[in-house]
């Protein structure tokens, strides 16, 4: 229990400041390489018009598209929320992980090739559907949809730094923030996706040397075997039981700590919620989700996004043996810390009475990581960090200006537009910063948990009317409305008494009814999801149907239609915007400025994307060679992903 104390007498004695040449050389030499790869990709594509910016010029090749789906997808929370679940209750959260690989699969192969032919530039442009009412869900619903995991990654950077530098809060994220806004708000996509490549490499190579420092000191991976199911806390025994009552639950590992299966009435995470409620998570985040899919819109070629989604597939075995795994390690080494059950002594050490579990992997790089090694750790927290801000700052702009900014101005010019989406990033940063106090209140003791959850009550109904939409041509606008709006009312009724009266912890459980808030919320997800399909197609067949002329191209059973499609109510948005005004001529300094961020003028605008891209049928068509190449890699990673699953099962 000394260790106890020291850490009552003063809590930040275990705090490691990054004062040493070596940390100080290896973060300055990783900001300058970000920033580099920036500038350097900001000249390697056009910005100066809607599709080069939001898109990259559809130019991408399959190697940096899956390292951006990755990095993106990867961010602080996932080391922060990944390892902390792990420590808590053992591998099972890894399945998240894993549910990936089968995703990604449906996203290359039936989902991308619908977006393409149907020429979105982004998702709610797909079918026409409500792009109004579904743009203002995402944008003005913060913290719930990609603005809730923008602030969820800037608190998980929070706790990192906090525990490795003691820097306080708000400077930290408010120069991170300003960082990434920067070359996000210059760059567009392409930088983007050029630093995420840059990224990847960064975070599975520190992630790796931590990996087996961690391995090294538990002494490998049987001793954490027989080492996790005995970690436990030491100062329980000392406390007044009539104060707390706690159980021995409460402190106490998992004994099926290392099933990625468990039972589906007592588990933590029920084996159907697993199975079934993360595939519907999965299809909404990695099939419908802005951030994911403009990545696999900005490539060259269909191939190359099967190759992309293949490439992403495969990193996503890293997390279960990269952060859930050293979670445990944590757990094992440090369990008076990591496994704290005592509120008072959870509150010195990291701040909440409800637990620490989400300190479990910075203070394993605070207490094993070197000189040197240290400072490359925080590099890869910022670069997860880092990428995951910046994919969401760019996506957030795609689909405020494309939805609704055309919406309020129809006339909209491209520079307009261009500045807009640029201006919105810096609204989307203020927003995020004032946000921090309301993300550290609403948290629990794992932050991954608390990810999950909140998706669990929000996105079923999005994934709900996408899969709908690209399969079932009889779903229409209608359908699409109500059932959006039906799935939300839903999801709201959970999520308001949960948050109202608290998710709770083992020593203080939660007052909401057993009623509203007994369900788990994977199985929730699993009833939301086939309510609001119900209340879809309810709506759809007692509606009229959108006429064939509308939908070619539009749904995969006409992928390959070569008819003329007639679209729904962009015709008055296109005459706005061709109606333009003659644009006065530009100063020397606003022309440096433009020359920077890639603007031109509004004649030019359209006169380069005329040339750029000249109005013909979207082609999905491939090389056989790779065709067959990337087939075949699909049923390699689906083999691979059987066989672990069933080995940790």
């Amino acid at each position: 229990c000394s260790g106890i104390s020291r850490t009552m007498e003063n809590p930040s004695s275990d705090r490691v400041s990054i004062n040493n040449p070596a940390d100080i050389t290896v973060i300055i030499g990783y900001f300058v390489m970000v920033i580099s790869v920036g500038i350097w990709s900001m000249f390697r594509t056009n910005r100066g018009t809607v599709g080069g910016y939001f898109l990259a010029g559809r130019t991408m090749t399959w190697w940096p598209v899956g390292a951006s789906l990755f990095a993106s997808n990867i961010g602080s929370g996932h080391f922060v929320g990944l390892a902390g679940t792990g420590a808590a209750s053992g591998i099972a959260v890894g399945g998240f992980e894993w549910n990936a690989l089968f995703i990604v699969l449906l996203l290359g192969w039936l989902f991308v090739p619908v977006y393409l032919t149907a020429g979105s530039s982004h998702l709610p442009s797909y079918k026409n559907f409500v792009y109004f009412i579904f743009s203002l869900l995402l944008h003005f619903l913060p913290p719930f949809f990609s603005p809730f995991l923008l602030q969820v990654d800037m608190f998980s950077g929070a706790v990192f730094i906090q525990q490795a530098l003691g820097w306080n809060i708000y400077v930290a994220v408010i120069a991170l923030l300003l960082i990434t806004a920067l070359y996000t708000i210059t760059g567009g996509l392409a930088a983007l996706m050029y630093t995420d490549t840059v990224q990847t490499f960064v975070i599975i190579a520190g992630a790796f040397v931590l990996t087996g420092f961690s391995f090294a000191e538990v002494g490998g991976y049987s001793s954490l075997l027989a080492q996790y199911g005995s970690a436990l806390p030491r100062n329980f025994s000392s406390m007044d039981p009539k104060r707390y009552n706690i159980s021995q639950q409460c402190y106490t590992p998992r004994q099926d700590a290392f099933s990625l299966l468990r039972d589906p009435t007592t588990g933590d995470l029920p084996w159907p919620g697993v199975l079934f409620g993360i595939a519907i998570l999965g299809g909404w985040y990695w099939c419908t989700d802005q951030v994911i899919v403009q990545r696999c819109l900005a490539a060259r070629s269909l191939s190359d996004v099967k190759a992309g989604c293949i490439m992403c597939g495969y990193l996503k075995l890293l997390p279960m043996f990269l952060m859930v795994f050293p979670g445990m390690i944590s757990r094992v080494l440090y369990p008076d810390e990591v496994g704290c059950v005592v509120p008072e002594v959870c509150k010195q050490v990291c701040g909440t009475e409800v637990g620490c579990s989400n300190i479990a992997y910075p203070k394993l790089v605070v207490s094993l990581m070197p000189k040197g090694l240290r400072g490359l750790m925080l590099a890869v927290m910022l670069a997860a960090l880092m990428s995951s801000l910046a994919s969401i700052f760019n996506s957030s702009s795609t689909l405020f200006t494309m939805d609704i900014w055309t919406r309020i101005r129809p006339q909209a010019t491209e520079q307009e537009l261009i500045i807009i989406g640029r201006v919105w990033v810096l609204c989307i940063v203020a927003i995020s910063i004032c946000w921090i106090p309301v993300v550290q209140a609403a948290q629990s003791g794992q932050l991954f948990d608390y990810i999950q959850s909140i998706s669990s009550y929000l996105a079923p109904p999005i994934a709900s009317v996408f899969l709908l939409a690209v399969f079932v041509k009889r779903i229409n606008e209608m359908g699409a409305f109500w059932g959006l709006i039906g799935g939300l009312v839903i999801g709201l009724c959970r999520m308001l008494p949960e948050f109202w009266f608290g998710t709770g912890s083992c020593i203080f459980p939660s007052d909401c009814p057993f009623l509203v808030c007994g369900i788990h919320y994977l199985h929730f997800a699993i009833i939301l999801f086939f309510c609001t399909s119900a209340l879809v197609l309810l709506v759809s067949y007692c509606s009229e149907p959108i006429e064939d002329q509308h939908l070619h191209r539009l749904v995969f059973s006409l992928r390959h239609s070569k008819e003329e499609r007639e679209d729904l109510d962009w015709e008055q948005v296109d005459k706005g915007r061709r109606a333009l005004a003659e644009e006065e001529e530009k100063s020397g300094i606003r022309h440096l400025v433009g020359r920077f961020c890639g603007v031109t003028s509004g004649s030019q605008d359209l006169e380069q994307e005329a040339t750029e891209a000249p109005e013909q049928m979207p082609d999905i068509r491939e090389d056989l060679v790779w065709k067959y190449t990337v087939d075949v890699n699909a049923l390699i990673m689906m083999a691979v992903a059987v066989f672990m699953w069933g080995y940790y099962a």
